[in-house]
């Protein structure tokens, strides 16, 4: 190829990358927010779940506390949805037009979501062990369950602070 094929072809792709590129960096960002969080979610559930599921076998009066328990890494995947719909409300995408970002802005989403989306992932699947922990509390000592319910908060903490990293980031974003 020429160096005047070359330019072209990088202009070309430019222009492409410059059109949709923005737009398509943001929506990555705000579906790896509400994706990735969910999968953390589904395996912290899972995990809690498992452990839930050998206690309910030996004693069926303790659902309440197992459902719980189970249901408290769920909440993350739930963050996720909120920040994915902010961010897709903030780029305009609910307007019923198709927004034009720039590439900067999709990065800005996308940087934006990121903390959403790995630390929904991560403390999801860490609270989801905590929780199955707290079951075996539950099972052993069941006057002492709330004390498994302060672990599974104290990993919460840090789900809400990545919801708060990112919404404070998408905020800032300037239209």
């Amino acid at each position: 190829m020429t160096d005047i094929s070359l330019a072209l072809e990088a202009t070309q792709l430019g222009t492409l990358f410059g059109a949709f590129g923005g737009l398509a960096l943001a929506l990555l960002g705000a579906g790896l927010a509400a994706v990735l969080s969910g999968i953390g979610s589904a395996k912290g559930t899972g995990i809690a779940g498992e452990a839930g599921t050998g206690l309910l076998c030996e004693d069926p009066s303790k659902f309440g506390k197992v459902m719980i328990l189970q249901v408290i890494p769920g909440t993350q995947g739930l963050y996720g949805l909120v920040v994915w719909f902010f961010a897709v409300f903030r780029m305009g995408l609910l307007s019923g037009a198709l927004p034009e970002l720039t590439v900067s802005q999709g990065f800005q989403y996308f940087a934006a979501c990121l903390p959403m989306a790995l630390g929904g992932l991560f403390s999801a699947i860490a609270q989801g062990r905590v929780a199955a922990g707290s079951i075996n509390i539950l099972a052993k000592k069941p006057d002492d369950w709330s004390k498994g319910m302060v672990l599974c908060i104290t990993v919460e903490f840090y789900a809400i602070l990545s919801l708060l990293a990112s919404m404070l980031m998408i905020i800032n974003i300037s239209a």
